[in-house]
């Protein structure tokens, strides 16, 4: 028998690199070597490419159990020096899943690593604080940043997105303007956060000011993130042909146009009552080699729907499939969100019956609004089993719409119905208190003797619903 090759640091990271499931790329990363009798016996010698890889494959998938388990062996593993952006990698996991403790936990921690911290794990904190919302701790951070280092234009670019976030564009000038004092060049994305700030605080005109500025005193031509804001608020506020003219300066200068500027112009078309106008533009599309993508075919799906134009919508859908171009839940959610508002509850109740086949599985979305949509058509029967399937599935209904069937249910007089959406409504553990009052207080004035039935039909699954003293 041949001598057994043992995998060695440099093969293990190749291994990693081609391993696409994060759960055997970690056991992978644990035992090397499993084949191997002396394994538990020699230390295995990692690298920091191994360690950085499977960081990275662990904190995209969130399994953030298994890489902290990683990062303490690194913490233990003396013969590395980690660099600082391993750690920037893994706050930006932790801030991306809202996890803002850990996250900074991790940013206090990077020197019992054997590496110095810098600005870019500072401004990583800041960001990731940012996403979270947690804006009087990046306050915090900001009042001691000189310990690290000076702030950068990445720094105050953060800061200014945070100002605009909650809406004190008086603050996000004042950043602006320190920025500046330090003799901090302001660089695109600088201006695109300010611009795109201005535009959701529908300062339109101060927007196209500062787009002005940039051009003229900054010698810096606008990016697509610029121009996309722009576009989106001029057509938020039924100026199309200017948002049109804009999009055609986006040619002239060659900015890469995408499928949401298109996607952004066909929805308003669509509102402004100029369908043909869009042929144009899908024409355009095609002859500058953007392609129609999910995006784009979803704004024509809601055109249709805005126009009642159901048939044409549906065609989307067929369209779509032949072009290679797989619905999302949205296309079909959609569509049957638009039916449901025109009174068609039947056509969408047979849509949602077809999504399993057309290889789409309905979400709480779709469950939702199709239940709004046979509580509001009176279709309490239908509503009452789709209610039972969406507790199955454990997605909650609206209460108001629980409240119309329970309502419709009760005049109807049909008390065993009503058994079973209480049934539904107790195994989903619905815990709306208002609504179970009125469910029984209905109860009680239609037949005072069927109440009794009724509360036997909620003991018998106490253990799921609410107590019999909220009732």
């Amino acid at each position: 028998m041949g001598k057994l090759e043992r995998t060695s640091p440099f093969r293990l990271s190749s291994l990693l690199r081609l391993q696409k499931d994060p759960k055997l790329a970690f056991q992978l990363f644990l035992n090397p070597n499993p084949n191997d009798p002396n394994s538990s016996s020699k230390p295995f010698r990692y690298s920091l490419l191994s360690y950085d890889l499977i960081i990275c494959k662990l904190g995209r998938a969130k399994m953030f159990n298994e890489m902290e388990k990683i990062i303490e062996k690194l913490r233990n593993d003396t013969r590395i020096m980690p660099k600082e952006v391993i750690f920037c990698n893994i706050i930006s996991f932790y801030g991306r899943a809202r996890l803002h403790r850990k996250a900074h936990q991790m940013f206090d921690e990077i020197p019992s690593f054997r590496c110095q911290r810098t600005i870019k794990s500072v401004n990583t904190l800041l960001n990731s604080l940012l996403m979270c919302g947690k804006f009087d701790e990046m306050t915090e951070v900001i009042r001691g940043i000189e310990k690290y280092a000076c702030p950068d234009v990445y720094t105050y670019n953060i800061l200014i997105n945070a100002c605009c976030v909650i809406g004190n564009l008086d603050n996000a000038w004042g950043v602006f303007d320190e920025m500046r004092r330090r003799g901090l060049q302001p660089n695109v994305v600088t201006f695109g956060t300010l611009i795109h700030g201005l535009c959701a605080n529908s300062e339109l005109d101060e927007a196209f000011k500062l787009k002005e500025i940039m051009e003229r005193d900054f010698r810096m031509t606008p990016n697509a993130f610029v121009y996309v804001a722009l576009i989106k608020q001029l057509c938020k506020c039924n100026e199309v042909d200017s948002a049109i003219k804009l999009k055609e300066e986006m040619l002239q200068k060659k900015v890469g146009l995408d499928s949401a500027v298109y996607a952004t112009l066909i929805s308003a078309l669509f509102k402004a009552d100029r369908k043909d106008d869009v042929f144009g533009l899908l024409e355009e599309m095609r002859m500058n080699g953007c392609k129609t993508d999910i995006v784009t075919y979803n704004a024509m799906i809601h055109g249709y729907c805005l126009q009642k134009d159901f048939g044409s919508a549906l065609g989307i859908l067929k369209e779509m499939e032949e072009k290679g171009c797989k619905p999302d839940v949205i296309s079909y959610n959609v569509i049957i969100g638009g039916l449901c508002m025109d009174g068609k509850i039947k056509e969408a109740n047979e849509l949602f019956e077809d999504m399993p086949r057309r290889k789409c599985l309905p979400d709480i979305i779709t469950y939702r609004t199709l239940f709004d949509g046979l509580c509001g058509g009176m279709l309490f029967k239908e509503a009452a089993f789709i209610l039972d399937e969406m507790v199955f599935k454990n997605y909650l209904p609206r209460s108001s719409s629980v409240c119309k069937l329970v309502e419709g249910i009760t005049q109807a007089g049909d008390t065993e119905l009503l058994r079973m959406v209480s049934s539904s409504l107790a195994k989903g553990k619905f815990t709306d208190v208002t609504t179970w009052r009125m469910m029984v207080s209905m109860v009680y004035k239609k037949d005072n003797l069927s109440i009794i039935s009724f509360l036997d039909t909620l003991r018998e699954g106490k253990d799921d619903c609410v107590s019999s003293s909220t009732l």
